[in-house]
């Protein structure tokens, strides 16, 4: 039963927060310097929905990634409950970076679109090569971050995948550091007719600069940042 009653309050969140985020991002796209925070703003409300499932989320942010204009963010990314857990760390002046489908979902997809993200279409390499040109070039023309999932899609419970290069490419191009961000093991945590689903814990690490590195160290890099965030979560 308590299920039920969960699922029906999302299907009916998800609607209103479809119709205000519209109605928000129009409003805010009017400004310059607060259309940025688009993304900031609607990770406030998903951010308050993880109660919904029962689920109370802790954070512990690196003091050095508070202190950072720009940079490019990589989260670990395991299955939809991310959207609700990773949202309470979204700095300000972000977008994400998805993949094209994300638009044909209902409601979310058009909320997603209306705030600013970047969608790539990740099976097609050379646009995907393009798309992330084109993404470094927006970046240094208006101060943005970007938050990706380097592993390209979600674990589902099956452990770290591998990295893809996208989004270190990205922050060498751009000259910005990479900050990784990790979230503690959900898989299987969350039962819908359970009121309550323990503790998460976001973790905000300090931030890795990319000074003076070229696309010949990306290789390096991924594997540096990897082993940061392997080893931050299991240090829970």
């Amino acid at each position: 039963m308590l299920a039920v009653v969960r699922l029906s309050v999302l299907v009916i969140l998800i609607v209103l927060v479809t119709l205000a985020g519209l109605v928000m991002c129009a409003f805010l796209a009017l400004s310059s310097r607060r259309a940025k925070d688009r993304v900031y703003y609607l990770g406030k409300i998903l951010a308050s929905a993880a109660r919904l499932f029962g689920l109370r989320v802790k954070t512990d942010v690196h003091p050095k990634a508070t202190t950072v204009q720009q940079a490019v963010y990589v989260a670990n990314h395991q299955n939809n409950f991310d959207l609700f857990t990773l949202a309470h760390v979204v700095p300000h002046g972000v977008v994400t970076v998805g993949k094209s489908s994300l638009k044909w979902i209902p409601f979310f997809g058009t909320l997603y679109w209306a705030s600013g993200n970047f969608l790539i279409k990740r099976h097609d390499r050379d646009k995907a090569i393009a798309r992330i040109t084109d993404i470094v070039t927006q970046m240094k023309q208006t101060g943005l971050s970007i938050w990706m999932f380097p592993e390209g899609t979600r674990s589902r419970g099956r452990g770290w995948l591998p990295f893809k290069r996208g989004a270190f490419h990205a922050a060498i191009q751009a000259g910005v550091p990479i900050v990784p961000v990790v979230c503690s093991d959900t898989h299987g945590q969350v039962k819908l007719n359970r009121l309550s689903n323990g503790s998460v814990t976001v973790k905000v690490l300090e931030p890795i600069s990319t000074e003076g590195l070229t696309d010949e160290d990306v290789a390096d890099l991924v594997a540096r940042c990897e082993q940061l965030m392997h080893e931050a979560k299991e240090a829970r």
